[in-house]
């Protein structure tokens, strides 16, 4: 009788010490990044809904910006077809070269689901932007040895019912899932990132080439 109470003991810890568990990763996920200055990655991107499924895959590249100022990305995707979303701090462009088309928004009220990829660059910390955050056992992780969070980002919480977080035991951030109060998802993989890298302004830079059409407002998925 008393190993059975011992093993139903042993069986209640870690839920008695998920909270402290959380708390220790969410601070040395924080303290990663807010040494990292810049990030270059291999991106694969996959969005689920509407009873659709469309993978895509491309470049990034992240620069912490100021106190008061955004910071710098520019994502590259090459497949399936060229696109490219890109920001100085000041402007953000979606630009797709096949359509002839390029929409811009000023980056302060840029209101778009790769925001919340400002965790990568140390921007904020992840127990005051996610609420509720946790650990999510029922989410298979991509790599033995990682763990997986989950919180409702208080940014996004109209729209955004819960983002889920693979952390390494580096501390880094491999995979984003985002999932919409609509049902629907959208999942970043990261892979071969190097951080603190030399990275030309020029690639947070945009101007829409001879016969593009320029649209102001809202930029596009």
């Amino acid at each position: 009788m008393v190993k059975f109470f011992t093993a139903l003991l042993l069986i209640s810890l870690p839920f008695a010490g998920s909270a402290e568990d959380v708390h220790s990763i969410a601070q040395a996920v924080d303290e990663h990044y807010n040494h990292v200055r810049s990030l270059h990655a291999e991106f694969t991107e996959v969005y689920r809904g509407s009873g659709m499924e469309r993978t895509e895959a491309g470049t990034l590249w992240l620069e912490k910006g100021g106190m008061k100022k955004p910071g710098k990305m520019r994502w590259e995707y090459r497949s399936p077809r060229e696109k490219l979303f890109v920001s100085d701090g000041k402007d953000a462009w979606f630009y797709v070269p096949s359509d002839k088309q390029a929409r811009r928004t000023s980056a302060r009220k840029l209101d778009d689901i790769r925001s919340p990829l400002a965790f990568l660059l140390g921007k904020s910390k992840l127990e005051k932007e996610l609420q509720g955050l946790s650990l999510a056992p029922d989410i298979a992780p991509e790599a033995p040895g990682d763990v997986v969070l989950r919180g409702v980002p208080q940014a996004l919480a109209e729209r955004v019912s819960e983002i889920l977080l693979e952390v390494t035991p580096e501390h880094k951030i491999v995979r984003i899932v985002i999932n919409e109060v609509d049902g629907s998802a959208t999942e970043y993989r990261f892979s071969d990132q190097k951080e603190d890298e030399a990275i030309s302004q020029g690639l947070f830079h945009f101007s829409p080439p001879a016969g593009t059409e320029t649209i102001e407002g809202g930029l596009g998925p």
